[in-house]
């Protein structure tokens, strides 16, 4: 996440249960495990962030 820190505001890490994970950006969802039923690469992250910035 270094390389996009000056695009930042602020991340923030929230802690889940049930199998949740969820990338967004605001209030609008990029990606989520259980909708998708697996975890993104690290690649496709920095590509959701990057389409966001």
């Amino acid at each position: 996440m270094v390389e996009f820190r000056k695009g930042f505001e602020s991340l923030t890490l929230i802690p889940s249960g049930g199998g949740c994970f969820e990338i967004k950006a605001g209030n609008e969802l990029l990606f989520s495990k259980l909708k998708e039923d697996r975890f993104p690469e690290a690649e496709e992250v920095k590509e959701l962030i990057r389409a966001k910035l």
